[in-house]
């Protein structure tokens, strides 16, 4: 299949022009020499090499195979990750001021949307596998109960796959959310190579956003947004207002080259790593679909039990291994395409070696919902200070306060922490003498805080 962008990239490098042009490299190697083969690709916008956020090529083209591989009308290149993808894809289905039902999971990306575009969230309930200290799959029937009782909803915000591989019905979903006249926004960002997989795991969303840096051989901070039903112009232009004026055209290069190998040998790669990933969970205690009916996970994502995550991960590390996450009782490790049958064959040795240390840790409950004092948009601007936790009851949070597990925030900006989420973080074994930012006294600009 055709690269594009790259070719254009490629084609412009071998000119040999004379640049008088950003970058200030010129095309020519700089320091440190493990980086350049990246200085003769890496340039601004020009004629040859086009506009990330106008119409024209080589961007058209190169965008338009991703759509078509997704299964969507448009696809938007992005170089500030999944988080430029939240915040464009939020702004797209948004009204600024308006109601949108949110999953208390996401982002903290979603969080920050939250507050730059002054909505309003409705929190979304989501099912707990309480066995498992982890939260489970969207409810269709929790999404249909939350619109029918606020017809002023006009937005649904999910994530999907969770950090844990959990996978939610989006086509259920988005059939719903249509019913009742709104749009469905998924954060998809650890479900790039799920269509590679053979699976449709967006299907109906109305925008999706994916990291390609997380799941693909490509390179840190690419992502991509697909939407269909938006204006392409306008898809753009919002883009634009979340993303830098200077994109990197390496990075640009590294998702259209990406694209290309996964379709010809990527895929192919990536089933073979799934059968892998199966028997690591019959081998070991871990995360399963098989004993939840309607649950499904990603097959390549392996979350293993354990006693103590961070002990655990200590012992891996000392045999060199590095996982992605850890939590009191899981290691998360993101298995990919570019993980050998060698590299599996030496992780199930080690891991027999520790197997001593595998097992289920206490059950943890759903984390409460705490009262909102302040809009988020009022407490990401609001002047904070830092407390200790432990000394915070009454305060308004500024931060997120999401321990692990459940990944889930107990606290959000804008919310008070009482009694109720003290007792629930003591409970899990949180560490209470943590510092945590809160919103100061008084009133700051236009921001009033009223604790009564």
């Amino acid at each position: 299949m055709p690269t594009p962008l790259y070719d254009a990239l490629r084609k412009y490098a071998d000119r040999e022009p004379v640049r008088y042009h950003m970058p200030g490299h010129k095309g020519r190697p700089f320091p440190p020499a493990d980086l350049k083969w990246l200085a003769p690709i890496d340039v601004t916008e020009l004629p040859e090499t086009g506009n990330l956020y106008e119409a024209g090529e080589p961007f058209d083209s190169a965008q338009a195979l991703w759509a078509e591989l997704f299964g969507f009308d448009q696809c938007q290149f992005l170089t500030g990750g999944s988080t430029m993808g939240v915040h464009t894809g939020l702004a797209l289905c948004c009204r600024p001021g308006g109601k949108i039902l949110m999953d208390r999971g996401c982002h903290r990306s979603a969080f920050n949307a939250l507050a730059l575009l002054d909505l309003e969230p409705v929190w979304l309930e989501r099912s707990w596998l309480s066995s498992e200290n982890l939260p489970g799959p969207i409810s269709p029937e929790n999404v249909e109960r939350a619109l029918e009782q606020d017809p002023e909803i006009k937005t649904v915000c999910i994530t999907t796959p969770t950090y844990a591989g959990v996978l939610s019905n989006v086509g259920v979903i988005s059939r719903i959310v249509h019913r009742h006249g709104g749009t469905l926004f998924v954060d998809g960002a650890h479900g790039a190579h799920l269509p590679f997989l053979g699976l449709e795991p967006f299907w109906g969303a109305d925008a999706v956003v994916v990291s390609a840096h997380k799941t693909l051989p490509a390179m840190g901070q690419s992502a991509l947004l697909f939407a269909s039903g938006f204006d392409p112009d306008l898809t753009r232009r919002t883009a634009s207002i979340f993303g830098t004026s200077s994109p990197s055209y390496p990075i640009m290069a590294s998702l259209d080259v990406v694209r290309d190998w996964m379709v010809n040998w990527g895929a192919e790669k990536y089933q073979r790593v799934a059968v892998r990933t199966a028997r690591l969970r019959q081998k070991f205690p871990s995360l399963s679909d098989r004993p939840y009916r309607g649950f499904s996970l990603d097959p390549t994502r392996f979350v293993l039990k354990v006693k103590n995550g961070p002990a655990f991960v200590q012992a891996l590390r000392q045999h060199g291994y590095i996982p992605e996450m850890e939590d009191g009782g899981h290691v998360v490790f993101i298995c990919a395409a570019q993980d050998s049958a060698g590299d599996f064959d030496r992780l199930e040795r080690v891991l027999e070696e520790l197997r001593g240390q595998m097992g289920d840790c206490p059950p943890v409950p759903a984390p409460p919902i705490p009262k909102r004092v302040i809009s988020p948009r009022q407490a990401l601007f609001a002047f904070s200070r830092t407390r200790s936790l432990e000394d915070c009851e009454g305060e308004i949070a500024a931060c997120q306060i999401a321990p692990y597990p459940p990944g889930v925030p107990v606290l959000a900006p804008g919310e008070q922490i009482s009694k109720k989420e003290l007792a629930y973080l003591r409970r899990i074994g949180y560490n209470m003498q943590t510092v945590v930012r809160v919103i100061s006294e008084g009133s700051y600009g236009a921001f009033s805080v009223d604790r009564k």
